[in-house]
């Protein structure tokens, strides 16, 4: 495989990533409509991956983001620091009393149960990491001086205002200069871009940002809402997935962006908001490799599931280089990652290649 990543010794960082890191509230099993009390979490499509590079495989990560200067904000680095990212690359902004300069973002997320799926309800107008342009961050210093192996954002992000996809080519391109692999999770959302432009938007952006990837990930509707590519038999409600459908689709992509390495995509067939039919594939070097099927897997939280697939296939393309036990990584930790609570994973790498190794669920004394 083609990835030649930079020598460790010669960076600060194995991975960064770029993103908006929001405030968590979580009403546990019950729904936000009715809750009178909330669970604090932190969470972000971008930060959940080096975060779980960190807390589970044991890499050096940081956060590249911005938080407006108060107590919330605070609330979040101390988060930050509980999962082990590093925080030095964090923008702190000042504001007033009430969040008209900039604020902190808020996500209130009900995890769902049986016929009743997950719920998410954010709040992230003007934030500060919004507000962020290519000037704010010194991305020649930070993939240069510092150097990182690996530089991981995604198309969360890229959606939340103009300038935050002109910051995303930025800090892509520097990061390219100096060598460093870019990573992006094309994690459409379609809430974010409706004010914006709608679909036709995100494909303008995220087709631009494409051409300097290395690795790409999604699911099917990633895919097409974000790059145009379709996947012909599935049915509306992904209740029965075409695999080989998959499979020429990610070939497509892979014909279309030559750049691209390696492009992963996940499998999830919805049983109930509880029980889900979860794998992936994988394209390398021509190849697709397909992860073991979790089959009848029973869920807690499933929001960031995939984020925990992408750092799992990330830690096991830099420590492995191959891409089919990377994608087994990635399938077993974004398995791992919905059985407990929250956006972050609370595995270890030991669990995890149990997991792969077919361990059960035994209980251990």
């Amino acid at each position: 495989m083609d990835l030649k990543l930079r020598p460790a010794e010669e960076c600060r960082f194995d991975a960064v990533s770029l993103g908006e890191i929001m405030l968590r509230l979580d009403p546990g099993e019950g729904r936000i409509r009715t809750a009178r009390s909330f669970r604090a979490w932190e969470g972000g499509g971008e930060y959940n991956v080096v975060r779980g590079l960190r807390k589970c495989f044991g890499m050096r990560t940081a956060a590249i983001t911005a938080f407006a200067d108060n107590e919330v904000g605070r609330l979040m680095e101390d988060f930050i620091c509980q999962g082990g990212v590093d925080t030095s690359l964090i923008k702190w902004c000042k504001t007033d009393g009430i969040g008209r300069i900039c604020r902190n973002g808020l996500n209130f997320t009900e995890r769902g149960f049986g016929i009743r799926g997950a719920v998410g309800c954010s709040d992230r107008a003007n934030t500060a990491i919004s507000k962020m342009t290519p000037k704010d961050f010194d991305f020649d210093y930070i993939f240069g001086k510092l150097g990182v192996r690996w530089f991981h954002t995604g198309g969360i992000y890229a959606a939340l205002s103009e300038q935050s996809s002109e910051t995303v080519v930025a800090a892509i391109k520097t990061a390219k200069k100096y060598g460093t692999i870019v990573s992006y999770d094309l994690n459409y959302r379609p809430s974010m871009w409706s004010a914006i432009g709608g679909q036709a938007k995100a494909q303008e952006v995220n087709k631009e940002i494409a051409k300097y990837v290395d690795v790409m990930i999604g699911n099917e509707e990633d895919f097409t809402a974000c790059l145009g590519f379709k996947i012909e038999g599935n049915d509306a409600n992904l209740k029965k997935l075409n695999v080989e459908g998959y499979k020429k689709m990610i070939n497509e992509a892979a014909k279309t962006y030559p750049n691209f390495k390696v492009v992963a995509t996940t499998l999830r067939t919805v049983k109930t908001a509880t029980v889900n039919d979860w794998s992936a594939l994988c394209w390398a070097d021509g190849e697709i490799y397909k992860a073991k099927d979790y089959n009848g897997l029973e869920i807690m939280d499933r929001v960031g599931g995939g984020d925990s697939f992408a750092s799992g296939l990330i830690y096991g393309l830099m420590t492995t280089g191959d891409a089919e036990k990377a994608v087994n990584y990635g399938a077993a930790h974004g398995a791992l990652a919905m059985t407990t609570p929250g956006d972050t994973s609370m595995a270890s790498v030991d669990e995890v290649e149990a997991i792969m190794g077919g361990a059960g669920a035994r209980v251990k004394r």
